[in-house]
């Protein structure tokens, strides 16, 4: 699916703004040169991830009367595809920021990082981060949480009232804020991000709604949606909206759940074409294990090895995308082959085990199931 693709860009957007951003201090006001601008707003992206992801896990759902089948199931099907690539990354990101270079601003990371992302706590506690990209995996397991609950509201009051219930709030506790843009902190971002993540659960609903709905142009109604945000973003410049995202995040989200509609529905053509490409359906494939290894990669590339060889600024940058990016894609396809893709393809501990040892036989004993217990 053309998702897949989108997933994939995403993801490696992410990368590229942690190469901007970890070369070039004073973020948001950063030392990089003006043309380098489009890189500064990797935040979106994660929104985009969080648009996504109401969309893709709604889809199913909206295919049968907003019912997710049971929220045993649903969490513990989450779990399993979530929790296990994101402890071996943790585990890695510890060895990396203990032996390497620090992630945190706050030093190496504690006794209580271990308990805090070892729990996927990180959005309600504080503690030296491992991985700055970790943020917002405590944000979408928390919305993971509260998915079955907005799946009742969706079916029994409807998108409108849904949509209400957990934006109003948000919005409330923006106009109430000092210059009426919230401050945010380390953590409690779920509240503010709840509103994107069901853009995209309701957006759903397009992709099982009638073919006189689904023909609408949803590509060109999310540039029309999007357009207004653009504008100002550029009016302002790219400091304010980073400033601001408070309330960018909000305002686009509805943008980027009409896109995903108008892709799920395969229109533009020509941009589905280009999305279902194999090497971005490749590349979203793992998109998630890029975004969860990538970070302690180009910190290292950045921090050790390129002052070694180059200059501050634009020196570093191109050395570290030369250098660290395709690091970070290869990493993660090997990253994703043994901890990601076993449990994305597999549904139990037994057929993760089974599966690599019979992928380990060579050819003919896999024919004959030689070797493994009847």
């Amino acid at each position: 699916m053309g998702l897949e693709g989108l997933r994939g860009l995403a993801a490696l957007y992410v990368v590229l703004f942690h190469c901007w951003l970890y070369t070039f201090p004073g973020y948001p006001d950063s030392s990089a040169p003006p043309w380098l601008e489009g890189l500064m707003f990797g935040r979106l992206a994660v929104v985009f991830f969080l648009v996504l992801s109401g969309f893709s896990l709604a889809i199913s759902p909206a295919r049968h009367g907003w019912r997710s089948g049971g929220v045993g199931r649903f969490l513990r099907r989450r779990a399993w595809r979530i929790l296990p690539p994101y402890w071996a990354a943790l585990t890695m990101s510890l060895i990396i920021s203990w032996s390497i270079v620090p992630a945190s601003h706050s030093g190496p990371p504690t006794d209580m990082t271990i308990l805090v992302y070892g729990l996927v706590a990180q959005d309600m506690f504080t503690a030296p981060t491992p991985n700055g990209a970790f943020w917002s995996i405590g944000v979408e397991v928390e919305l993971y949480l509260l998915f079955p609950l907005l799946l009742f509201v969706r079916r029994r009051m409807g998108a409108t009232v849904l949509v209400a219930c957990v934006t109003i709030p948000v919005i409330a506790r923006g106009l109430t804020a000092a210059n009426a843009s919230p401050v945010e902190g380390d953590n409690w971002l779920t509240p503010h991000l709840a509103p994107v993540f069901v853009a995209g659960l309701v957006g759903a609903a397009v992709v099982t709604a009638s073919d006189r709905v689904q023909r609408l142009p949803w590509g060109w109604f999310a540039v029309l949606a999007a357009l207004p945000v653009l504008a100002l973003g550029v009016a302002q410049g790219s400091v304010w909206t980073v400033k601001h995202y408070f309330w960018i995040d909000l305002a686009i989200a509805p943008a980027m759940s009409m896109l995903l509609a108008a892709v799920a529905t395969g229109r533009p053509a020509l941009l589905v074409r280009l999305l279902t490409a194999r090497p971005l359906q490749s590349l979203g494939s793992f998109s998630y294990s890029l975004y969860l290894i990538h970070l302690p990669i180009v910190m290292t590339v950045i921090r050790r090895v390129a002052p070694l060889f180059f200059s501050p600024g634009l020196p570093v940058f191109w050395f570290t995308l030369v250098v660290a990016l395709p690091t970070s894609v290869f990493g993660a396809w090997l990253f994703a082959k043994i901890f990601e893709l076993p449990f994305k393809r597999n549904r139990s501990w037994s057929r993760v085990f089974g599966r690599s040892l019979i992928e380990a036989l060579p050819r003919g004993r896999r024919r004959t199931g030689a070797g493994l217990p009847g």
